[in-house]
């Protein structure tokens, strides 16, 4: 069965791959059973989240891939 996921990485230059932190290689999968589901959810993922303050962003980078 194939699979459609997000890959989740923290951009360049993030406080948050320091090495006291997540570190330069943390990654994140979400997997989606269908292509649709996932496409879904990639759009779902790239608002701005309602608790954050105005001006913040969400500091990640999404990649679509399949498996």
């Amino acid at each position: 069965m194939k699979r459609y996921g997000i890959r989740v990485t923290l951009p360049e230059g993030d406080p948050m791959r320091a090495p006291h932190l997540l570190g330069d290689g943390w990654e994140q999968f979400r997997w989606y059973d269908s292509a649709q589901a996932r496409d879904r959810a990639y759009e779902d993922m790239q608002r701005q989240l309602p608790n954050y303050r105005k001006g913040d962003v969400i500091s990640q980078v999404l990649e679509k891939v399949e498996g």
